[in-house]
């Protein structure tokens, strides 16, 4: 059955996860994760998106995004890809491609989910199992978003700049959030988004991506699961783990 078409729409918040092929590792040492950054640092601005939230992962990267025109979305994950692919290649004089040929993307409810997936990509690193405090990872936006760490490659999102009337109040109240665990219901619908490439968010806004694209676009809830006493990773396919 042939993969749903993406959809970016201009103006509207985009989780984008890209992932090493056959989730293969990505990241090995600390100068490929900085040397990673500066592909944001510059697409973003040239393709006049605003990146609020990332995590790199050994494995796949999220990142979330608003595009000013959703044409520019592909350029953008093209132009970052293509960027680190040829710096691994030249550094480990290796061969062949890193990611998997596809992306995934899903659209984002601003007012019901934003917030929920900045929180989400944040705490990959502790779902992960490497570490109890998301401020204790490098390789994320939380260190900029909850505790006022400068970084040029992020644009905070008007929800997120609602949160304090400073840097330090906005800080404080985005940091307090993380005291508890998100809920399971809220993950679950995030990921499903992105396996899915569908919207997540409230019926109202599927109806409007409906209305916009001429498509049905909701999310299919999988029927019960099976019992199953295996114990699963809390992270996004996440098998090793970056340095510090």
């Amino acid at each position: 059955m042939p993969r749903r078409p993406r959809i970016h729409i201009d103006g509207v918040a985009l989780h984008n996860v890209q992932r090493g092929h056959n989730r293969a590792v990505c990241f090995f040492d600390d100068q490929d994760c900085y040397t990673y950054l500066g592909g944001p640092g510059e697409a973003v601005p040239r393709e006049r998106c605003q990146l609020h939230a990332y995590v790199l992962m050994t494995n796949h990267v999220h990142l979330l995004l608003t595009p000013e025109h959703a044409i520019s979305v592909p350029r953008l994950i093209i132009s970052v890809g293509r960027r680190y692919v040829q710096y691994i290649n030249n550094a480990y004089g290796r061969t062949g491609t890193l990611w998997d040929s596809r992306y995934e993307s899903s659209l984002v409810q601003a007012e019901t989910y934003l917030l929920v997936c900045q929180r989400y990509l944040e705490l990959n690193p502790v779902r992960a199992g490497r570490l109890a405090d998301p401020g204790d990872y490098p390789w994320s936006s939380y260190r900029a978003n909850a505790l006022g760490l400068a970084n040029a490659i992020l644009s905070p999102h008007p929800l997120y700049l609602a949160l304090g009337e400073d840097n330090a109040s906005r800080g404080e109240v985005y940091s307090g959030l993380f005291g508890t665990a998100l809920d399971d219901a809220p993950l679950a619908d995030l990921r499903m988004a992105l396996h899915q490439e569908q919207p997540v968010g409230n019926s109202c806004f599927s109806a409007e991506i409906e209305a916009m694209t001429g498509q049905r676009r909701e999310l299919r809830k999988r029927g019960r699961p099976r019992k199953n006493n295996r114990k699963e990773p809390l992270a996004d396919a996440e098998q090793r783990t970056l340095p510090l």
